[in-house]
């Protein structure tokens, strides 16, 4: 019995130690499940906060360009103004500077897809770009219509805008900017093309806007050099030099003048009259 005893009792062991470590390999395999399952819902938690505020960067993101968005057609408006402003602009004032930053402006805008704002600043300042080219192109006409203002008639008639704004500028290229410039088909009774006034002005003939620029500019640089002439008229004619070089003829000396500015006319001089006749431009008679 004793022995029977024993056995039972080794055996009852055995299996309490076989159970033991049953449940302890239960106890570590749920322990690694555990751990897994920890590892899982930790990569979940982030993968969870990862999407939370991927969605709040493209909410805001979203919101930033519906921003952007709204205000720039305001933008675009003020650039198709800018671009009527330019264009009526045109052989009156210089936009170069005014189109660099305008287009400097709109890369800005172009690139900028958060901040309204920066939209909103660029706005104004093509705004501002616009006034001031229409503040210049007004300064511009007002000077135009005070100086070309001939007596006894209007700036132009014949020969148009386009034809008096051609002459206007090569009179302004040859040194008459602050001389007065009107159409007129009087100068020695239509006969010739242009002539200058002894009250400071020149007339011009309506055919001479489509002359070639060479000779367009000559002969306002001539007509110039008689205003000048004028102005020291009585010096003038009593200059014996200009009765030895000269001959006592304007036009020769206006020709010569001319040549001075760097406007040859058909008729050329040597040295000796150039060096005369570019006194005259500066008020000197010799």
């Amino acid at each position: 019995m004793l022995a029977v005893t024993v056995a039972s009792a080794v055996l009852l062991c055995a299996g309490i130690v076989a159970r033991a470590d049953g449940l302890d390999q239960q106890r570590a395999d749920a322990v690694v499940e555990l751990r897994a399952l920890a590892s899982q819902s930790h990569s979940a938690a982030q993968r969870t906060d990862y999407l939370e505020g991927a969605v709040e960067r493209a909410e805001q993101d979203t919101a930033d360009r519906a921003a952007v968005l709204e205000v720039r057609p305001a933008f675009v408006a003020e650039l198709a103004a800018l671009s009527t402003a330019i264009e009526g602009a045109k052989g009156k004032v210089d936009t170069t500077t005014h189109v660099a930053s305008a287009l400097s402006t709109q890369q800005t805008v172009l690139a900028e897809n958060k901040n309204p704002d920066t939209v909103t600043a660029a706005t104004a300042t093509i705004h501002a770009i616009t006034e001031k080219v229409g503040s210049e192109v007004s300064s511009w006409e007002a000077i135009q219509s005070a100086r070309s203002a001939g007596p006894g008639g209007p700036a132009y008639t014949t020969s148009g805008a386009d034809g008096y704004a051609r002459v206007r500028a090569a009179l302004d290229r040859v040194g008459g900017g602050g001389v007065g410039l009107y159409e007129s088909s009087s100068c020695a009774g239509g006969s010739a093309p242009a002539c200058a006034n002894s009250n400071g002005y020149i007339k011009y003939r309506a055919d001479i806007a489509n002359w070639g620029e060479g000779r367009l500019n000559w002969a306002m640089a001539h007509e110039l050099a008689h205003i000048y002439q004028f102005r020291v008229w009585g010096a003038l004619t009593s200059s014996s030099g200009y009765g030895s070089l000269f001959g006592n003829d304007p036009e020769f000396l206006a020709n010569c003048m001319a040549v001075v500015r760097g406007y040859p006319g058909s008729v050329g001089c040597n040295g000796d009259q150039q060096a005369w006749a570019s006194g005259i431009w500066v008020g000197a008679v010799r």
